[in-house]
């Protein structure tokens, strides 16, 4: 990559640090996602990444479609005494999932039977102490830790390239203790789709679409699956392609393209080494001496 600074030592050292937690077998390494392990489906993205210099994964999901309970109301309150939701749709506060997947889904009920229903008949019509449920897809998004403000544009200009188009950077403002460092988000918000299926009273969870309404979000998913592929894909292009240094130019005889100064510099060197080549294989001229020289003679 011509042009970019050097990464300063403080990222060497994170990324090392990082490195060096995701070289754990798989069947050690943990993090923080429901699957608890890097996607099989970006793995050679990862690891690409991770291979340029001034650049380090530090989390990441190839994209998935889940099912989940969102958190529960609270015993807190507000500054208005109005009880709060833990996780605003989110999974925190008692939330949980109960469906994941990072890969397309057959379309059968396989999936809807898993969530475990209560019988229609039995919904309850009051929101009160209720959980609602979510059904939601999301595309592949990375956070990159690089090196400098050009990598960030380089990662950045890729992205939005291949149509990540909610991409953006963070930590833009060097710190007292060291250099400007960003963490680019590499997203594509368009992608997400959500919709609420069903709410869970007690333990009873309870479907409020049809069972055909769940078939068409799965269908919509497994699309939006494959466009978020092909985007992948053309972000880990677009990345290579940016991050190989350029290819040698040739002439019109296949050989390595020259400007014009560096054509008479070689040149001139190729006629001086002919020169020196002559000058070593010329015979050495004889000698002139004032010494007389000795013939034989006969006495007379």
């Amino acid at each position: 990559m011509q042009g970019l600074p050097s990464p300063p030592t403080g990222f060497a050292v994170k990324k090392s640090k990082i490195l060096s937690q995701l070289a754990v077998p798989d069947a050690t390494y943990t993090d923080l996602s429901p699957k608890g392990s890097v996607d099989e489906g970006i793995r050679h993205l990862i690891a690409e990444i991770n291979a340029v210099e001034g650049l380090v994964t530090t989390s990441s999901c190839a994209g998935r479609v889940s099912v989940f309970v969102e958190g529960r109301k609270t015993a807190g309150s507000d500054e208005g005494g109005e009880a709060q939701l833990a996780g605003v749709g989110g999974k925190g506060g008692g939330g949980n999932w109960l469906f994941v997947s990072h890969d397309p889904v057959e379309e059968n009920d396989v999936w809807i039977r898993g969530l475990e229903f209560a019988d229609e008949a039995n919904v309850s019509a009051g929101s009160a102490g209720r959980r609602l449920i979510h059904f939601k897809f999301e595309p592949m998004i990375l956070h990159i830790l690089t090196a400098s403000p050009s990598h960030a544009q380089l990662v950045l200009g890729c992205a939005l390239q291949a149509g990540f188009r909610e991409s953006g950077a963070v930590n833009l403002i060097a710190s007292r203790d060291e250099p400007v460092m960003p963490m680019v988000a590499v997203r594509s918000m368009g992608l997400t789709l959500e919709s609420l299926i069903g709410q869970q009273v007690g333990e009873d969870r309870q479907q409020l679409v049809s069972v055909q309404h769940l078939r068409t979000l799965m269908s919509v998913a497994n699309e939006r699956f494959f466009e978020n592929t092909k985007r992948i894909a053309r972000f880990q292009q677009a990345l290579s392609a940016a991050t190989q240094p350029p290819p040698v130019k040739k002439n019109a005889e296949g050989q390595a393209w020259e400007d014009a100064a560096a054509r008479r510099e070689r040149k001139r060197a190729e006629g001086l080494r002919r020169k020196a080549e002559m000058q070593k294989d010329k015979p050495s001229p004889i000698e002139d001496t004032d010494e007389p020289v000795a013939t034989d003679s006969l006495p007379l």
